[in-house]
């Protein structure tokens, strides 16, 4: 039986919902425009603190197919579809992800609607676009790359992982596996048993479904059943025809077809997290045997770069991870953030008076359990970690150089830090912005009666008087 437009797990249910009435955040966009303004619409948003989802239903290049984008840019939005708001956002993704759920086969599902194999298939004619001026050309950024569990491994499930892609040829991708991702150990034991390694590149799902992918999880947890518990129900999954791997009965696309260990070909730069068009180093090739389209398919983009959505959707999990593991060990944490500003390698984390030493063990903490991070502040409790200008007044009042800053070296790094050696190791920077004991100072404070007549002031429609002239 065919999901309906209301099934949950629909990309065009969730659509639907925040598209019609008392849907909010959307901004439709009727002009036709370049692929390339695409992200520059997404820069523009944030440049003026907005986190508008786009739906352009005319972008040059793709025949009429809707693209939508920005989706997780809003972190209330994406706690929302967890049952919650931005300051429960760390506890409600962590336990829900806890509730692992096997997924559930279905016989037929929408992403079965079209399927092209073959000599017919033709990777030219799939709707991607070129997001910045830098980039190789047009990417898929989306795309999220599923796989089986290898027979006779112990300890290793099935894996979904984002990779960035770019068409190669009539029936190939060019794309980069993360070297020490799942995958890339998949595609290892494959080729140590002389076999290529059937894959399935998912190209579009619901939002839960996309972030259950970001799972930071070992290799014996299956990220479709991480979907699962997003869901708080099995995630309905559909068979690909040749190599039966399992996929979102609702996807939008679906690539079938394997990763040969001795394919390689060339692509990049393409826009990074760290804000620069990166190269890579492992130069996979996805050849596809089968495509799956459902009918009504929109192309669920994500900006690259260092946009907020970029960054959401993987730090999201990241800091879910963390904040579980921080405020097991220490009671004292209040906040974890992950700021925009620093990509994926700076955190800042709040905590209550303790005792001495204890700022400088949490981000000891911190630093050990994050590959990523190379800079860690520590601040109080009464410091908002979400607003940069806070932290960075926090180090301003209260840190010495010398006696509160220290630096670990030598340890291994993200290979997409510009600044990283030629053996991909990096340093790592603990600021304890505390005020520490025995600080004597009275904070500035405002009346909550003067703040709220000021915001009246200020939300009133015909705002506050202005002088004449």
């Amino acid at each position: 039986m065919r999901p309906s437009r209301s099934d949950p797990q629909d990309l065009h249910t969730f659509l639907d919902e925040s598209t019609g009435p008392g849907g909010a955040e959307v901004l439709t966009v009727r002009e036709r425009i370049a692929g390339e303004d695409v992200a520059a619409l997404v820069l523009e948003l944030a440049a003026r603190g907005r986190t508008d989802m786009l739906v352009c239903p005319d972008v040059e290049g793709l025949d009429g197919t809707v693209l939508v984008t920005n989706v997780f840019a809003s972190r209330s939005r994406v706690a929302r579809l967890l049952g919650t708001g931005p300051a429960g956002l760390h506890t409600a993704y962590q336990a829900a992800a806890a509730r692992r759920t096997e997924p559930r086969v279905l016989p037929h599902g929408p992403v079965l609607d079209h399927r092209t194999e073959g000599a017919d298939i033709d990777l030219a004619a799939l709707p991607l676009i070129r997001h910045f001026a830098s980039d190789r050309g047009p990417y898929l950024t989306s795309g999220i790359i599923a796989a089986e569990a290898p027979a006779g491994v112990p300890g290793r499930a099935g894996n979904l992982s984002y990779h960035r892609a770019m068409v190669d040829g009539r029936d190939t991708l060019a794309t980069s596996l993360h070297s020490r991702g799942h995958l890339w150990q998949l595609l290892r034991l494959a080729a140590e048993r002389g076999e290529r390694l059937p894959v399935a590149m998912v190209i579009g799902g619901h939002p839960l479904f996309m972030l259950a992918a970001s799972a930071r999880v070992g290799p014996s947890t299956d990220e479709r059943d991480i979907a699962g518990g997003l869901f708080g129900a099995p995630l309905d999954v559909v068979r690909t025809p040749r190599y039966g791997i399992r996929v979102p009965a609702s996807a939008e696309c679906v690539l079938e077809g394997f990763i040969d260990p001795e394919l390689h070909a060339e692509e990049g730069p393409f826009g990074e997290f760290s804000g620069y068009s990166s190269d890579r180093s492992t130069h996979n090739v996805l050849t596809v045997e089968t495509v799956l389209r459902r009918n009504d398919a929109v192309l669920l983009d994500v900006v690259g770069g260092n946009s907020a959505e970029h960054l959401n959707l993987a730090r999201i999990p990241r800091e879910s991870e963390m904040a579980e593991k921080l405020t097991a060990r220490f009671p004292e944490v209040t906040a974890l953030h992950y700021p925009t500003s620093g990509t994926h390698f700076h955190a800042y984390v709040a905590l209550r008076p303790g005792r001495p030493g204890q700022a400088r063990q949490i981000m000891l903490g911190l630093l050990g359990w994050d590959p990523y991070l190379k800079t860690v502040v520590a601040v109080d409790d009464d410091v908002d970690v979400t607003r940069d200008e806070q932290v960075l007044w926090a180090m301003a009042a209260h840190t010495q150089p010398h006696r509160d800053v220290f630096v670990v070296d030598g340890l291994p790094g993200s290979p997409l830090d510009p600044s990283s050696t030629v053996d991909g190791t990096t340093s790592r920077m603990a600021v304890d912005a505390t005020r520490g004991p025995g600080f004597d100072g009275t904070r500035i404070t405002v009346s909550p009666s003067s703040t709220r007549t000021a915001r009246r002031l200020l939300d009133s429609p015909a705002g506050p008087a202005r002088p004449p002239g």
